[in-house]
Parts: structure tokens; sequence; C-alpha cells
């Protein structure tokens, strides 16, 4: 323990006789004092715990009971020497001394004037100086600024008095008795238990009185402007704890007031109201049960608690959720039928998958429903067709977008812990529909993302899974929802990316690309009317002839869908719309000049592929892309090297790994095609696939770059009249590929109406393709490479019978498959 203050009243200022001055002894035992300052005149308690310091208390008691007390510059010291202490102090009188228990002491002790430290002696037992008495001094020219200051001194301490809790109100009098200003200045500065030892250790080493007090003087006013401050945030505090008590009472009163009348307060009538909702939402028991727990929660809350705004929404949305709300869906096969076809064209297989579906339902209208998955290009009508199904089965119809969607909440809702949390996305598309059966759309579910807060495509799996839906529970409402009546539709450009455990809970129906005469009806039927509609024309101002569309979709669309094509018809309306605007009412009749002289020359032009296939070495081959098909050039070029392969492009390792088979198949058959064996050599191979911006990959180009290869290295052109696809293998075999109908279509975008296919394709060209696409597209089907190349290369130069008749085969002929 240390020697400090204690907690005690404040000090008594004792007056002393002015002609009998206190006598200071040369030489006094010195008490380090820590974290405290004794002024003249002042009573203070101390505590006394150190060995040297009991001593010392001990010694002096026994004697004249003076000592000299000096404060510590570090109150952390324990042995502190002369440069450690203050050099101004004070000499004390001991009037008390008790003893405690554990051997410390407590002492009452009274300062009795200023000392300044000269000499440490000695410090054994105990600390021993000369001291020499410190006096004050005062000018007789500042006696009237004195006098001046000790009246503002005083008047300024009685009010820090009155506005502190720390001071007692006692002090008023004592100061107003006490007339000598530097014994006033000392008393002050003691009574001001919250100055800082440093603060207070300045005023004691001050001995010119003017000086001191007015140092004291500015203290006194900080300390009030501080006081002043606090008294006024505590009455602003009180201020409003006591309006909002005088609310609480009143609103007492007014209930008592209300119960007596028979009447109720406004949180007892809106209490009411929400539990005739809850009853009347149809909630099942278990949802009702935890309905009305929580509304008896918010009965008993304050209606200006932050948490009754949080309890109240989550009310609201279990009253608006269609618990027993639904369609009465109308299953009529034909009528949907008649729908189907008007909205759509094509697409025979979704529409029997839909029909299907309903016979199903109306057998039996408790079956659980599938989860559907459209799977095609962009532009193909995959949204629209699950509006289409929503208006034949007069459902309500939601649409979510997952796209860019990354938090698992967003599916799945926040938990109300957090400031600001909602539901999930499918509890928010079921309280819009306001039913519990609507045709539900989950776009772009290819693009979910993943990140830190979670997976939404996990959290779709319960969504989605017809055995686990009707107990599908939102972290936001955390009671079970019944999702087995909701016609869920998910569509997606390509599979590949939805993980596997999702992919394996939806039924799979590809939506292929449109043809020709498919975009030509979609056109007529559809596009048309709707954008002369939109661009605020009629028929009569604007119409467009077959021959017009039919140019557009092959001179400036090379699409799977009609987006493209859409948007061209929108820009010669625009144009067309302009004219009107201008004044020029002349009726406009869109043809194909009008379609060049509008749109500009065609963008994609059918002459490409004969310009590119001239020389030999370049082949026509056919991929899939999430887009739809594509067509895609292969290059080769043979230069003088030291038997390298090089392969450009961006392509993929499946695609690299198909030219190498193609080579190396080139090698063990040269002989057959007469071209030297060791042309490898001295040779280097270059293959190219142009549009190299674009990654590629995949086996299906490996008969293309075969074709390529052997037309350069052979000097026989390619038919710029042929396509091709498939996969092939060292022994020379010819593996089946996927996307035929895309593939096909993508060929007669541009011009080519004969194709090469693996001959285990041939099912799917008869399931897939329609019978107006199969009669005018001539597919050969092979089942080696050299097949194909009998097929595809034109004769040697100088050679009389075309390559397919020298295989001893007729040419191909268009509308015929083979």
């Amino acid at each position: 323990m240390d020697e400090e203050r204690e907690p005690a009243p404040p000090p008594v200022d004792v007056e002393g006789d002015a002609d009998d001055p206190v006598v200071v002894p040369p030489r006094l035992p010195i008490l380090p004092l820590r974290d405290t300052v004794l002024f003249p005149g002042s009573f203070m308690p101390l505590a006394v715990a150190r060995k040297n310091s009991i001593r010392l208390i001990d010694e002096a008691v026994a004697g004249d009971k003076l000592v000299g007390v000096f404060t510590q510059r570090d109150p952390a010291l324990e042995a502190p020497g002369q440069d450690d202490l203050f050099p101004v102090g004070t000499l004390t009188h001991v009037h008390k001394m008790f003893k405690l228990a554990d051997g410390s002491q407590r002492l009452i002790v009274q300062g009795l004037a200023r000392v300044r430290l000269e000499q440490v002696l000695g410090d054994d037992p105990f600390m021993t100086a000369t001291v020499a008495r410190a006096d004050e001094t005062a000018r007789d020219a500042d006696r009237l600024e004195i006098d001046a200051l000790l009246r503002n001194i005083r008047n300024t301490f009685q009010k820090v008095v009155s506005l502190s809790p720390l001071l007692s109100d006692d002090l008023q009098p004592l100061v107003a008795s006490i007339g000598e200003p530097g014994r006033l200045a000392d008393f002050i500065a003691s009574s001001l238990t919250t100055l800082p030892t440093a603060t207070r250790q300045q005023v004691l080493e001050m001995l010119d009185i003017r000086g001191r007090m007015d140092s004291l003087h500015r203290i006194l006013i900080k300390e009030l402007e501080v006081l002043e401050l606090g008294s006024k945030i505590q009455s602003q505090v009180q201020s409003e704890v006591g309006k909002n008590q005088r609310e609480y009472l009143l609103r007492e009163q007014l209930k008592a007031i209300q119960k007596e009348l028979g009447e109720g307060d406004e949180q007892t009538k809106e209490i009411e109201q929400l539990r005739t909702r809850i009853e009347a939402a149809g909630m099942p028991d278990a949802v009702l049960k935890e309905a009305l727990r929580e509304l008896d929660r918010l009965s008993k809350m304050p209606a200006a608690a932050a948490e009754y705004t949080v309890s109240r929404t989550y009310l609201d949305w279990m009253i608006a959720l269609p618990w027993n709300k639904r369609s009465e869906e109308t299953v009529d096969l034909r009528r949907t039928q008649q729908v189907l076809d008007a909205d759509h064209s094509d697409l025979v297989k979704v529409k029997d998958r839909i029909l299907e579906y309903l016979a199903v339902r109306k057998l039996n209208p408790q079956a659980k429903g599938p989860i559907l998955c459209f799977v095609g290009p962009p532009g193909v009508g995959k949204t629209s067709l699950a509006r289409s199904i929503a208006t034949s089965l007069e459902r309500r119809f939601v649409r979510v977008s997952l796209g860019g969607m990354r938090d698992e909440a967003e599916i799945r809702g926040h938990r109300r812990t957090y400031i600001g949390a909602l539901p999930g996305q499918i509890v928010q598309g079921l309280r819009r529909a306001e039913s519990r059966n609507p045709v539900f759309i989950l776009d772009e579910i290819v693009k979910l993302g993943m990140d830190f807060r979670g997976d939404p495509a996990s959290a779709l799996l319960e969504v989605l899974d017809p055995e686990q839906n009707d107990t599908f529970r939102d972290h936001y409402l955390d009671v079970p929802f019944d999702l087995s009546d909701v016609l869920f539709i998910t569509t997606a450009n390509v599979l590949d990316p939805v993980p596997p455990a999702l992919r394996d809970r939806m039924e799979v129906i590809e939506l292929p690309g449109y043809t020709e005469d498919e975009k030509l009806a979609i056109a007529t039927e559809h596009l048309v009317d709707r954008q002369v509609a939109d661009h605020g024309l009629t028929a009569d101002q604007l119409s467009f002839t077959e021959a017009a569309l039919r140019a557009i979709v092959r001179g400036y669309t090379r699409e799977a869908g009609v987006r493209n094509l859409e948007r061209e018809i929108g820009a010669i309306c625009r144009k067309v719309a302009r004219r009107w605007a201008e004044d020029v009412t002349t009726p406009v009749e869109v043809t194909p000049d009008t379609v060049v002289e509008t749109l500009g020359a065609p963008k994609h032009l059918t002459e490409e592929i004969a310009v590119r296939t001239r020389s030999p070495g370049v082949a026509l081959g056919l991929a899939w892309t999430p887009a739809g098909g594509e067509v895609l050039f292969v290059e080769a070029r043979r230069m003088p090297g030291s038997g390298s392969l090089t392969l450009t492009g961006h392509l993929g390792e499946v695609m690299k790994e198909s030219a190498r088979t193609a080579l190396s198949w080139f090698r063990a058959h040269v002989a057959r095609y007469h071209v030297d064996p060791s042309f490898y050599k001295d040779a280097e191979i270059h293959l190219h696939v142009p549009s190299g911006a674009i990654p590629k990959d995949g086996p299906s180009a490996g008969v293309t770059m075969v074709t390529a290869l052997v037309s350069e290295l052979t000097g026989r052109r390619v038919r710029s009249d042929v396509a091709m696809s498939g996969e092939i293998t060292l022994s020379g075999h010819v593996l089946p590929v996927g996307g035929i109908k895309e593939k096909v279509l993508a060929a007669r975008r541009v011009g080519v109406f004969t194709v090469i296919l693996p001959q285990q394709n041939e099912k799917d060209v008869n399931e897939d393709l329609s019978d107006d696409l199969r009669r005018e597209t001539t597919v050969r089907y092979v089942s080696s490479v050299d097949e194909v190349l009998e097929l595809a290369l034109l004769p040697a130069q100088g050679s009389k019978l075309p390559a397919a008749v020298s295989a001893g085969s007729p040419p191909p002929v268009h509308g015929t498959v083979q």
C-alpha cells in the first residue's frame, strides 16, 4: 500500500494567528506522497504502508510530530530519491495515528506551511533532509487586482459547488469566511479533487499570491464550463426520460379509462386485427401455433421498442403467404395445345411432354409435379414457353432470374437476427403470385455463383426435389411451406456447369434452334406484328413481304434463336416510324431491296465458303455451342521444316489430340493416297482453326481435321457444298457426336445442304430432324475415315472421275438421306 490520500470529507481550513507564524525546523523527516498534494491549512487523511515510512511516523509521533510531505513525480517508485520528488512540499503536523492489524497506519495530518527541499541527508531508516520555509510574496501594486480576483474566485467557486455532485454545500460558507487571499487559494485548490496532481502541485509551487489566484481563477472557469455542459446534457437526458415516463403513465391511464368504457387502445385493436387475419389465413396447425406465439410476444412489447417492428413485419409476411390459396386450374388438353401452337412454332417434343404432364394431372390431381429444365440456345423461347404453360393452365406466373446470384440467403432467406432480413426469392415469389400453385420459372440456372456467403445451387436441391419440397423451410419464416403444388421450370443454355446432384432432380427437355422456315413463320406470326405495334405503326403503314423476311434471315442473322431477327425487324420499323413522324405518309412494303437499302449490305454471305475452299487444305466442319450450331473452317498448310505439327486457333486439349490423331492416321495410310511416306521428315504441318479469340474444344472436329490435312498433302480440294462432323480414332473409325440438329441447322444457315455424319447418328437424325428438314438435306453416313475422304475430296487434277464415283458410289443429291 502507498502513502496516498484516503476518501474523506473536504479539508477543513483552520485560521491561524498571523502574528504567530509557524516555526520550520531546519531538518525534517521526509514522507513521500503518491498522487496527492497537501496544502497548508488543510486537514487530510493518509494511509502509510511502506516500512521506512511506518518507522518515520512512529518516531515523529514520539517527538514533535512534525514531518515534511513532498509529492512524488512518478507514483510507481517504491524508493524515491531527491530528484524523484517535487521541490516544494508542506510542513505537516500529525494529529492522529491509528495502527491496523496488517501493520499499516492511518493518519490525520494538517498542513502548516510551504517548505522547499534543500538537501537529502540520508534514507536509512527513512529519508531526512534540510528544508527552508517558502514564503508567499505579494506586491502592494497588485493589491487591487488581488481583491478583484478574490471576489471572482469566491463567486465562481460557489457556482462550481452548486453544480458539482462531488463537492459539499458546506464549502460555500467556509469559503465566504476566509478573507486571506493565499489561504483561500490553497483551500479551494485542496477542495477540487478532480484536478490532476500536476496541476495542484503547480498551484502549491506558486509563491506569488496574484499569480496563484490568477491561475486558480482560470482553473475554476474551465471547471465551471465543464460542469455547466454536463448539467445541460443531464437535463436533456432527464427531460427525455421524463417525457417517456410521462407518456407511459398517460398510456397506462388511457388503457384503464378505455377498459372502464369497454373500449380498446390502438395497439390492442391492432393485435386483435392481426389475430383475426392469422386465423383467416388458413395456416397449417404447426404454422398457426408459431404465428400465435409470435403475436402473443408482440402484444407484450411497447410500440416504441425496436423489436416491435421486426416482429410485426414477420407476422405480415406470415399472413400474406398463400397457405391455402390456389389457382383453379383447367386441364383442357385441346385448349393447351391451341395455346402452345399459337405462341410457339415447332417444339413438338416440348409440347408433347407438357401435354403428357397435364394428362397425368387430369387423371391424378394429387400427383407430384416434375421439375422441368428447358435447355437450348438463346432466343428460342424458353421463358415465353413457360409463360404459355401458365396461361394454358390458368395459373399465376412467377419468374426469378438466377443470373449472378451468389448468396444462399437469396434462396432460403435471411435469419431474423439480421437487420433488414427478408425471406428468400422462393417465398417472395409465392407472395407476389398470391397462389400456392403457380408456374415458377427459375431463369438462367447455370449462371448461379458461389462465394463465402454460401452456394445457392445447394440451396436449390431441396426446392427442386419433389420428395422434399413439401416441407421447405425458409430461414426467415422458420416454418415449413409446401411447394409440391408449384410447377417449377428452370432454363439454361447448357447443362455442363450445373452440379450433378441438381441436374439429377430435373427432367431435361432440349429446345433446338429454328430452321429458316420456322424463323420465317415466327417472324410472320409474331415478330412483325409486335415490332410494328411497339413502334407506333399499323399494318396499313408498314408490311413485310415473305422474300424480305427470308432475306433478313439469310443475310443478316446467323443464330439458333430469333432475337437478332427481331432486332433487325425493329431497325427497319424505326426508320419507317421516323418517316411517318416527318409527315412522309406513304405506306411502306418491305422487299429484299428495301432490306438492303435500310440495313446495308448483308452481313453473312453464302459465297464465303466457296471462296475460302478454292485452294486445297480447307475443310468445313460443324460445331455445337451453347448459342446453337456453328460452322468452322479448318485450314492445313505444309511448309519446309523438321517434322513438327503446329496447332493454332485457341484449341482445347481434346481438339489438339484429334489433330495429332488425324496426322498419325494419315502417316500410317500414306501409301494409299500416293504421298511420299517420308513427307513428314522435312516438312512442318500447321493446322489452324480461324476465330482464334474464341476457345474451341471437343472431339467432333476430327473428321474435318483429317480432311483438311489430306487435302493439303494430296492437292485435292474439299467440296465447298459439304460440311462434316465426327470423332475419329487412330484405327480410322468414325464415332458418333452430339448436337446433330443444331449442326445441321448451322450448315443450312450458310447454304450447305450436304452433311457428312457418323453412321451411329442415324437414329438422332430420324428423331430430331423434322420431315421437311430431312427432305431438304442430304445426309451421308460414314463409319470410316476413308469414306469421309471419298465423299469430301474432289478428284485430283487430271482425273476424269469425281471422288465419289471413283469410290463406287453415286454423287450426293439434295433431298436424300443415305
